[in-house]
């Protein structure tokens, strides 16, 4: 326990511990009834997660000061602590073995899912083959209500391909996670209220760049590497500004942009996609088989992002609507 928590909360879980100092207050009925709703649901799951001898169990709870972790389950090795609260992820990662994060908007239920385990197989946490017990529910209502067993690599809707297995081989971990982190938010936001479309293509760029070629001036030419990593805060908004240019962004597996408005020559026009899907994703598609880079398309149309590997969209990230609340 870090030294900045006082003695009494020395004893304490360490979701307890993240609650600030507070007067005693007069308890809601409702906000107890819903403390024992979350309590009944998180012993299940890890009851749940024992029987079947899950590989990890993943507890996806956006903020964690809004919940009583039981201290069994704080404890157990095989926990997984997903958040997307900046505010508590610095005491979060004093207080949990394994921390996740996804980014600070909206998701479904399912999309949260999709992204805590996105983010582990690229760090090399879970793989293909694993069996996880995932727990989420709705931030607004601070209520855990969905728990989902995973068997990664058998569940379409999860991930419909092999191909991310070897993610944490072709990049770094934390240029992926970041890059994925930028694509969703662009996907659900947009740039200034306005949806857009793009493209980034991450590894293997020697190859990539040869199989392009510029369609502007290349913006990021010229500017020192440290200056142009994603892994930068600082050049978020700029990646942000830029993703309204045609053309895709090409990413070096260490997370130097090497260049922005590349058009990719090796789009396949008759690729396997699904219906709907246009020319960004059949570039995505050709660029993809024909190297061992990794690509993110962001649908204007939609909003929607999908992450290729080997010509196959092996994981679709849908934005949020009141149809897909679920």
């Amino acid at each position: 326990m870090p030294d900045k928590l006082d003695k009494k909360n020395a004893g304490a879980t360490p979701s307890a511990a993240l609650k600030k100092a507070a007067p005693r207050k007069k308890i809601d009925p409702a906000e107890r009834e819903r403390a024992r709703f979350n309590k009944s649901v998180l012993e299940s799951a890890g009851r749940i997660a024992t029987q079947l001898a899950a590989k990890s169990l993943f507890l996806i709870l956006d903020d964690p000061r809004d919940f009583q972790i039981p201290e069994t389950l704080s404890r157990r090795k095989d926990l997984k602590v997903v958040i997307s609260a900046k505010e508590a992820e610095e005491q979060s990662r004093s207080l949990y073995p394994t921390l996740l994060t996804i980014p600070e908007i909206k998701f479904s239920r399912i999309g949260k899912i999709k992204l805590a385990v996105m983010s582990g197989i690229s760090k090399g946490i879970v793989e293909l083959g694993d069996r996880i017990v995932c727990v989420c529910g709705v931030r607004e209502f601070k209520t855990l209500d969905t728990l989902v067993i995973v068997e990664i690599g058998k569940e379409f809707e999860i991930l419909s391909s092999k191909e991310a297995e070897n993610i944490s081989a072709a990049v770094h971990p934390g240029v992926f996670g970041e890059l994925l982190k930028i694509s969703v938010e662009l996907a659900n936001q947009g740039r200034e209220g306005k949806p857009l479309g793009t493209i980034f293509v991450l590894g293997d760029s020697e190859r990539v760049m040869q199989l392009s070629r510029q369609m502007i001036f290349n913006p990021f030419q010229g500017y020192p590497e440290e200056d142009r990593n994603i892994l930068d805060p600082t050049l978020r908004e700029t990646i942000k500004e830029f993703s309204s240019l045609d053309g895709a962004f090409i990413i070096r597996d260490d997370g130097v942009v090497l260049a922005a408005g590349r058009y990719l020559n090796a789009s396949i026009e008759d690729a396997n996609l699904p219906q709907g899907l246009g020319a960004r994703h059949a570039a995505a598609a050709g660029i993809t088989a024909l190297t061992n880079a990794i690509a993110i398309v962001i649908s204007e149309s939609t909003g929607d992002a999908r992450i290729f590997k080997n010509g196959k969209v092996f994981l679709t990230i849908e934005k949020e609507t009141p149809q897909r609340a679920s």
